[in-house]
């Protein structure tokens, strides 16, 4: 079964480039990130949001409206890519300009941790709650970081310049920030809890 992977653009940062968008089975714009989409004339394939933040609201593509503040853009948004049977998400304008949008996406990620695969990629880098364990390529020389959320044990990693062996990580008491790469594949498992890796691009 093929796996139906989407992007979205939330309205943080503009990204300085796009990835190429024909990987993507749908291409999103939340709220005003569509003003980024129409100032570099991209045409998205969905429009959705509460719509406080956007300039113009398109005719020619799909635009759903979604007004419940119980919850944030995002978390409508992947609500609607969930029930369409997407499983993977990759997320551009996830962070900068307000950092409590920031904070809440990452917050809204773990949540759907269990039911999508979300990728968040920035300027700088590019940052995942991962499962049980994961292997990262082509990383060498790049800085990793491991973000606790906020405890998790068991923490084993092959190929950083600062290894761990079965150890803990605990947000407010040791995370495991700027680690390096010496290796192109990188190993990080653990055994339970919550995990964010960050790898940088450079």
């Amino acid at each position: 079964m093929k796996t139906k992977k989407a992007f979205i653009l939330l309205n943080g940062s503009e990204p300085s480039s796009l990835p190429n968008l024909t990987k993507y089975d749908i291409v999103c714009a939340i709220d005003g990130a569509y003003n980024h989409f129409e100032a570099i004339n991209i045409v998205p394939d969905l429009v959705t949001g509460d719509f406080d933040s956007i300039n113009t609201i398109p005719t020619t593509v799909e635009v759903i409206k979604t007004p419940n503040q119980e919850f944030t853009d995002f978390e409508k948004a992947l609500q609607i890519l969930k029930h369409r049977g997407f499983s993977h998400v990759d997320v551009y304008g996830g962070s900068g300009k307000e950092h409590d949008h920031f904070l809440g996406n990452i917050s809204t990620a773990l949540q759907w941790k269990m039911g999508l695969t979300i990728s968040f990629f920035d300027d700088f880098g590019k940052y995942l709650f991962i499962e049980e364990s994961i292997v990262i390529n082509n990383v060498k020389g790049k800085n990793i970081s491991l973000i606790p959320f906020p405890t998790a044990n068991g923490i084993v990693t092959k190929g950083l310049k600062f290894p761990l062996n079965n150890e803990t990580l605990s947000f407010g008491e040791r995370i495991g920030t700027r680690n390096i790469a010496i290796e192109e594949s990188v190993f990080i498992a653990f055994d339970n809890g919550e995990l964010l890796v960050y790898i940088s691009h450079k």
